[in-house]
């Protein structure tokens, strides 16, 4: 999911309102523009999760492969040159030993923030299994999300911290495409207290919501353009449909670059002079 359409999410404005017809006219657009944004809102947070785990998911996986590449490059690098003796074969052997050599002192000097290769050392004991959480798991925790919306308790700010610290828990499940444990949430919020009052029936309050939405929906717009436009958000355009396809696919082109270096360097090594 990579495309966020306006229709479907459109919340509605004051003056969509502003005719003829009351009050209940004016609670009724607030409750479709309540829903309206929910929805939005899952849809943002189901791109998110796949943007990360798409990234965290190349990195643990791809990430010893462009490794080894660089490795590969720079010691078939270094086999031309001490051959050939060139110094334009030298110095790009120099280049390309540079890019794989340990940055001395950078662990200490980022208090172990950085690696030593100057990259955030990754410590995940539970890495997501795949970019895109299984249908069960997607079906969950829209329902959930649904039920539970903190947006829901509408003045109820105990409700409302209730549902924030539920709605938190769920994301973090679905992230981990973790289908058990949003079953038990399934489970708990079914068992646990019924919210919600009737709406505030004051149309100051109710066209006061009516901006706070608006104003919601043009945050959650923004957050979607910025993953839609990072560099994970378009490798991931390359493959909407199943961006863990892609990942296996970028696999196996590293896996096949690796062992066509790995022949080249083997040649070197065995026939110098066929650099």
């Amino acid at each position: 999911m990579n495309t966020f359409g306006t229709e479907s999410a459109a919340v509605p404005g004051a003056a969509a309102v502003s005719v003829p017809g009351g009050q209940e006219r004016l609670a009724k657009a607030v409750r479709a523009a309540e829903q309206a944004l929910i929805e939005f809102e899952i849809a943002v947070e189901t791109y998110r999760v796949e943007v990360e785990n798409f990234s965290r998911l190349h990195h643990q996986r791809l990430g010893p492969m462009y490794a080894r590449l660089d490795e590969l490059d720079a010691l078939i690098a270094e086999a031309v040159a001490a051959h050939s003796g060139d110094r334009a074969d030298i110095e790009r052997a120099w280049e390309a030993r540079a890019l794989v050599m340990p940055m001395p002192g950078v662990e200490e000097l980022f208090g172990g923030l950085l690696g030593s290769d100057g990259v955030r050392p990754v410590e995940d004991p539970n890495p997501p299994r795949r970019v895109r959480p299984g249908k069960e798991a997607q079906r969950l925790y829209r329902e959930l999300v649904r039920k539970a919306h903190p947006d829901l308790a509408q003045d109820d700010e105990g409700e409302k911290e209730r549902r924030s610290a539920f709605i938190a828990r769920v994301n973090e499940a679905y992230a981990y495409a973790d289908e058990d444990a949003l079953h038990a949430l399934a489970a708990e919020w079914e068992a646990g207290p019924v919210p919600l009052a009737d709406l505030p029936g004051e149309a100051e309050v109710l066209y006061g919501r009516l901006e706070w939405l608006a104003e919601r929906k043009e945050k959650l717009s923004a957050l979607a353009a910025e993953l839609g436009e990072s560099a994970i958000g378009q490798m991931m355009r390359l493959a909407p449909e199943d961006p863990d396809a892609l990942l296996n696919e970028i696999a196996e082109q590293l896996l096949t670059q690796v062992a066509q270096r790995e022949a080249r360097l083997a040649e070197l090594v065995r026939d110098p002079a066929g650099g």
